[in-house]
């Protein structure tokens, strides 16, 4: 169980944002600075359009960096043992029915940081994940969309 300051993350979500994490301290940043570098031969920092845009990406970048960190120090990396099958939960592998549609849809349910739903990683925050943390297979769930209301059915839930 995590408490308010920790994180819990997949072990492929952990992964993901070390990888992030390492592509921006070595790639990214290293850009930044040879931009910077190289936008000072445009003249005066005041009037420098590329020097300002370079500054400005640089500090997304190191609020990037910072904020990866933050998570990687309270992240508590989900063990198998940990990820529910008895109820949906937080690393739960979830098959769901869309009762109207007559149409099954798989996802894995995580926490909001490693959120992906173009890849069936859908947040616990969510209205679907909200709909679906704790419930059990067969149980039948309402889910309000902007579209109006979806009627999902768990069909199963594994690691």
């Amino acid at each position: 169980m995590t408490t308010e300051h920790q994180i819990a993350l997949t072990p492929r979500g952990y992964d993901k944002i070390e990888k992030e994490l390492e592509r921006l301290r070595t790639v990214d940043r290293k850009e930044v600075a040879d931009r910077i570098r190289d936008s000072k031969q445009f003249g005066e920092f005041s009037e420098n359009a590329e020097y300002e845009d370079a500054k400005i990406e640089q500090a997304f970048v190191e609020g990037k960096i910072q904020d990866l960190r933050r998570i990687l120090q309270i992240a508590v990396v989900l063990a198998d043992e940990d990820i529910p099958t008895g109820e949906v939960g937080i690393g739960s592998i979830v098959t769901v029915n869309d009762i109207a549609a007559k149409e099954e849809w798989e996802f894995t349910l995580v926490g909001s940081v490693e959120s992906d739903p173009d890849n069936d990683r859908i947040s616990d925050e969510s209205p679907v994940g909200q709909a679906l943390f704790g419930r059990k297979a067969g149980d039948v769930v309402t889910v309000a969309v902007p579209d109006g209301k979806i009627k999902y059915k768990i069909v199963s839930i594994r690691k």
